[in-house]
């Protein structure tokens, strides 16, 4: 008689997901929900694109971020070329690979091609920071129903422009909410080595070269005509994860009398240290309202692209905290109006006026409460698990 023979589990093999964040913050925010998704079901491993966070959490980068970081019509016709061997690369690489789940982060013209393209694998798309379907190609959102399995909004007014398209949307909060409020200005100076008594103004320039080129030499000349008001102020510039310090050496030349700081990241800190901020449009936007230092919003880009953009955009504002406000609670400078003179008078405004200072303060908190709970990466990396066998 034979004894029946013990069931044998084969050991499971580790899922493998598919992750592509080609932006600096869409790196943070990806790199956030792997550490997550790890704690959920430890094993899993991701490939794909991603930058310096993402690599340390443990992404196997098939393609680094800076092959894809760039932005606006006339900046990206050069990286044509790349960013279509890249989306090449990417499809062979699920086509071989066959990860169950793909998470797309923010950049929508490169991730919703590669999103058809899944979708005809069988490969689920979980797609985080939705597309500003609400500012722009409203069209879109039934197109990204065809492609798109699950879309997962950091901005509360998000998920209801999704009803009624098809689009399984939620929103997730944002990853920003869990962000304690900020110290004092002292104490970030300490931090930055700065000297604490002084008038201090963090310049965000962005964080590509494009933008170094077109925003930074005016905001140099803005601070020029700020010294002449108080010759005792220091500037602090914090320098993107992307770019060198060599990327901002060209204009900085052009200032040699300006007292500037330059430090490798730390753009919570810079901006936490000043009285007083300029600030280039997009996500360090509502960063820098979070360390709930009055600013000053701007954004130049190239004349064809703001050409096209006004033609697509239909907003009463761009920056995101106003956009996140419905009004107006920090000043706007696009184009012509972003010159250094308007930079410099709407700085000493802040500096001078406690009234208007502080009635900016007060609408910055306001955007802060607007950002739902604390916890966007463990949610995000809930519906990641939940999308695995």
């Amino acid at each position: 008689m034979f004894r029946q023979a013990a069931c044998y589990n084969p050991p499971r093999l580790a899922e493998e997901i598919l992750i592509v964040a080609a932006e600096a913050s869409a790196d943070l925010h990806a790199a956030r929900a792997l550490e997550e998704l790890l704690r959920l079901r430890p094993g899993t491993r991701a490939f794909g694109v991603g930058g310096p966070r993402l690599r340390a959490a443990g992404l196997e980068t098939l393609y680094p971020a800076e092959d894809l970081n760039v932005m606006g019509f006339a900046e990206v016709l050069p990286k044509v070329p790349r960013i279509l061997a890249v989306l090449r690369g990417m499809r062979h690489a699920a086509e071989e690979r066959r990860p169950k789940v793909a998470l797309l982060v923010d950049s929508p013209d490169f991730n919703l091609r590669l999103a058809k393209y899944l979708k005809r694998l069988g490969i689920k798309v979980v797609y985080y920071v939705s597309p500003m379907i609400w500012a722009w190609r409203r069209g879109r959102a039934r197109k990204i129903a065809k492609v798109v399995d699950r879309m997962l909004c950091i901005l509360p007014f998000e998920e209801r422009f999704y009803d009624g398209t098809g689009v399984s949307a939620r929103f997730v909060g944002h990853p920003f909410a869990e962000r304690a409020l900020p110290g004092d200005a002292a104490s970030y100076r300490a931090a930055l080595g700065l000297p604490p008594g002084r008038t201090t103004i963090a310049l965000l320039p962005g964080s590509r070269r494009s933008e170094i080129a077109r925003i930074l030499p005016p905001m140099l000349e803005a601070a020029e005509r700020i010294r002449k008001l108080h010759p005792d102020v220091q500037f602090v510039i914090p320098v993107a994860a992307t770019l060198s310090e060599e990327a901002l050496r060209p204009a900085l030349a052009l200032h040699s009398g300006l007292d500037v700081r330059l430090v490798a990241g730390r753009a919570d800190e810079s901006v936490g240290a000043s009285d007083a901020a300029l600030v280039k449009s997009g996500t360090s936007t509502l960063e820098s309202a979070l360390m709930n230092r009055p600013m000053v919003v701007v954004y130049k880009m190239a004349w064809f692209t703001y050409w096209i953009a006004r033609l697509l955009v239909r907003m009463s504002h761009f920056a995101l905290v106003n956009i996140l406000a419905g009004r107006t609670v920090v000043p706007e400078l696009l184009q012509q109006e972003a010159s250094p003179e308007r930079m410099a008078a709407e700085i000493e405004i802040l500096l001078s006026d406690p009234v208007a200072r502080q009635a900016q303060l007060d609408g910055l908190l306001a955007v802060r409460r607007s950002l739902g709970e604390p916890g966007a990466a463990r949610r995000v990396a809930e519906e990641i698990a939940g999308a695995l066998p």
